[in-house]
């Protein structure tokens, strides 16, 4: 039964009220910058934010650095040879034109952390970014910082997009999105359904259809007019392509790049190293768009049923960044933002995300411009106090954008 509190209770409650204050304030840990994401776009930051002298710890929800690429299918390999997937400062080993497996990757990443001594922060899930006054606050669990520079160097690709009829299929389906397949193992015995025909539904496809009556659905996404394996195309044309074609002629400055980039958001990329010839050759069956689910199996636009065991969702990604509580999102939920400097937000930047000022924006070879560019920023505003405390408007931050190389 309830009843009035005693003077003890009511001192015990506002005691701990106070200390519950007081261990928001004293837990906060206050820090210069915050980077938030150890892949290779944290990572580069860190590299230059260290170079600058600045203080700044980097945070991960990852146990290891680089297990981003760890966790991909086991056969995954990467696009560009050793010579183009370094960061600065250290050269990727191996053979220049070697590709080298997402595990060398990760490995490499694992030791540039090591090999700079970056202040990185593992297993920190961040819950919730916002700001108070001029500095910002980041919830990450247990864990409470506070900043002026927040730096969120993730790629686009994080939370996974499946379509709202998958639900619908039949529980005897195996359904893994591409993020969730590892290798052949998991899957039944029977056909395979590869949702997506961009770059991952395709280099699963070539693995699935040695084993499995294999069909991949979607629309033609067209590819390289050229073999990346050719010594040629590898000596010759993939250093125009990255070096010059992909990282000063596709960017947001030039009219072919602009219109590059809205084609990048709403068809995707071409094929690099699968082309349309080797699926044919491989037995993997085209087919149109699936437009919805039927008796629980799949069905395509033109009113077929396909009799499959294994759907595996290459369908893309959500860019994961719903946990920032500030006005900075267009109406399609990407961030506002010039070149990785938020408009409007006086210290909050982006490095990683998909053609955030080139094409190679989102390629290992090309991050580390724009890592050099956003911290050459921070440590401007940090020498200023008036550029710290005063948010960028769309004509200053285009003027930076005219400043990037």
């Amino acid at each position: 039964m309830e009843g009035p509190m005693t003077p003890r209770i009511e001192g015990l409650i506002e005691e701990g009220e106070a200390f519950n204050r007081l261990r928001e304030t004293t837990q906060r840990k206050r820090i210069g910058v915050i980077v938030i994401g150890a892949g290779q776009a944290g990572l580069s930051v860190g590299y230059y934010l260290k170079k600058l002298g600045l203080e700044f710890i980097v945070i991960d929800a990852n146990a290891r650095i680089g297990d981003s690429w760890r966790q991909r299918w086991d056969s995954l390999r990467l696009f560009t040879p050793n010579r183009f997937n370094s960061l600065d400062g250290m050269p990727f080993p191996g053979p220049r034109y070697a590709f080298p497996t997402k595990d060398e990757m990760a490995d490499y990443l694992e030791s540039y952390a090591a090999h700079y001594q970056l202040p990185v922060l593992h297993g920190v899930r961040v819950h919730r970014l916002w700001r108070e006054g001029n500095r910002y606050l980041v919830d990450a669990g247990s864990h409470h910082f506070e900043a002026d520079h927040v730096v969120v160097a993730m790629a686009s690709y994080q939370g996974r997009k499946v379509p709202a009829f998958a639900k619908e299929l039949s529980p005897e389906i195996v359904q893994l999105h591409s993020c969730e397949y590892k290798s052949l193992s998991q899957l039944r015995p029977g056909g395979v359904l590869i949702v997506g025909t961009a770059n991952s539904g395709a280099e699963i496809a070539m693995e699935t259809a040695p084993g499995h009556p294999t069909w991949i659905a979607g629309r033609d996404v067209g590819s390289m007019p050229f073999n990346i394996r050719n010594a040629l195309v590898q000596r010759i044309v993939l250093p125009l392509l990255f070096r010059v074609v992909f990282h000063r002629v596709l960017t947001v400055k030039t009219p072919m790049g602009r219109s590059m980039r809205r084609k990048m958001f709403t068809q995707g990329a071409p094929l690099i190293r699968v082309k349309p010839k080797d699926l044919a050759a491989a037995g993997v069956q085209r087919v149109s768009r699936i437009a919805g689910v039927i008796d629980g199996r799949p069905a395509l636009e033109d009113g077929r049923r396909l009799d499959i065991a294994n759907v595996i969702w290459c369908t893309g990604f959500g860019n994961g960044l719903s946990w920032i509580d500030l006005p900075i999102f267009e109406p399609d939920g990407e961030p506002r933002h010039q070149s990785g400097i938020a408009v409007g937000e006086p210290g909050l930047y982006f490095v990683g995300l998909h053609f955030l000022h080139s094409f190679s924006s989102t390629m290992i070879q090309g991050i580390a411009r724009d890592a050099e560019r956003i911290t050459g920023e921070i440590e401007r505003r940090t020498a200023s106090a008036a550029p710290s405390t005063a948010p960028l408007t769309e004509e200053s931050s285009a003027a930076f954008a005219d400043n990037a190389r």
